[in-house]
């Protein structure tokens, strides 16, 4: 078969304007430091993962994840500006630079990774795609919305997986595409659609701002997809792959290794944990590997605590969502979390 050249050579042009060039290594990790801040992408606003208090503070899981990276690398959990992104721009702010970690409840899939050139370090949280109905509708199952429209974010994974289970059932759909989650969540609550559909741990958390009562909403058991969430950075810099990575790393060991924020102390006097037991000398070589200054670990978990500890106070029993672990339990407790070991 004669190739045309003209075409080819067209087309990798294309993908070269396309593309974002690559970092150099050390690039990002090298930006953080000497700025002496980190800059965090988050959600505009979603219950549980990151939202304003009152007094203004940001809260949340994957605020807690920020605050832990830059505990790591800046000795300081507060150096860090949260940038809020709706879905949609969250990729360009990460690939111009205008952030440094995106930590938006961002699903890790293969097309995101190869096409548009960023890196999942880790899974943070696992969810799955699900459906908020109104209690008095009637509604028990996925089969009940056929013909129905359903409110759905734009720039987000759920609106293909809504339509490609409609199509495969025979049902038909009618997709409400809006700007952000918090803009979907009031169409849903102002009756525009008669499903909301989302992470199901994202639904939770905006089911708590429904206009009465929480309770006059329910969240459908069947989950359409799988959403694993990660962190987010963008691809050339291997040393922040690898920084971000072991920060999530270290706080599922943190956990599975029985280490808390309240008994870390005793811990390290011990110095019997798996977490705590190499030399000084061995410390410091890990430690100048990864770019950061020593005991960085130690202080992850000094600033959130393990992952055990970050996930019920931001949505775990101990928050307004109470969201059970099931597969963010650990592996050796029916969950899917595991870290591999340190040496």
């Amino acid at each position: 078969m004669k190739i045309d050249w003209t075409v080819c050579c067209a087309a990798l042009l294309v993908l070269t304007f396309l593309i974002p060039p690559a970092a150099e290594a050390g690039e990002v990790l090298d930006g953080v430091k000497s700025r002496g801040q980190l800059r965090c992408g988050v959600s505009e606003g979603i219950p549980g993962f990151s939202e304003r208090d009152a007094n203004g503070h940001w809260r949340g899981l994957d605020v807690d994840f920020c605050r832990a990276v830059a505990a790591a690398v800046l000795s300081d959990a507060d150096k860090v500006e949260f940038v809020p992104l709706r879905a949609s721009a969250r990729f360009p702010a990460l690939q111009s630079r205008k952030v440094d970690l995106l930590l938006n409840n961002t699903t890790w899939t293969l097309t995101r990774e190869a096409v548009l050139k960023v890196q999942f370090p880790g899974i943070l949280f696992y969810d799955g795609q699900g459906f908020m109905v109104p209690a008095a509708a009637g509604i028990a199952t996925l089969a009940d919305l056929d013909g129905a429209t359903i409110c759905v974010e734009k720039g987000t994974t759920h609106r293909r997986n809504l339509e490609v289970l409609f199509r495969a059932n025979g049902w038909s759909v009618e997709p409400l595409v809006i700007d952000s989650a918090t803009e979907a969540a009031q169409a849903f609550f102002a009756g525009r659609c008669r499903a909301y559909t989302s992470d199901a741990a994202q639904l939770a958390g905006m089911r708590l701002r429904a206009p009465k009562d929480p309770q006059d909403f329910v969240i459908l058991p069947e989950r359409i997809s799988k959403e694993p969430l990660s962190p987010v950075v963008w691809r050339g810099d291997p040393e922040w792959t690898n920084l971000v990575r072991w920060v999530l790393n270290t706080l599922i060991l943190a956990e599975e290794y029985g280490v808390t924020r309240d008994n870390l102390n005793a811990v390290i006097a011990e110095g019997a944990n798996p977490l705590v037991r190499r030399t000084a000398d061995e410390r410091d070589l890990l430690a100048r590997s990864l770019g950061v200054p020593p005991r960085w670990g130690i202080r992850v978990l000094r600033a959130v605590g393990n992952y055990g500890e970050m996930y019920e106070r931001n949505v775990g029993r101990d928050s307004p969502l109470k969201i059970e672990r099931g597969l963010n339990q650990l592996w050796n407790q029916g969950g899917l979390h595991y870290a591999p070991p340190i040496d």
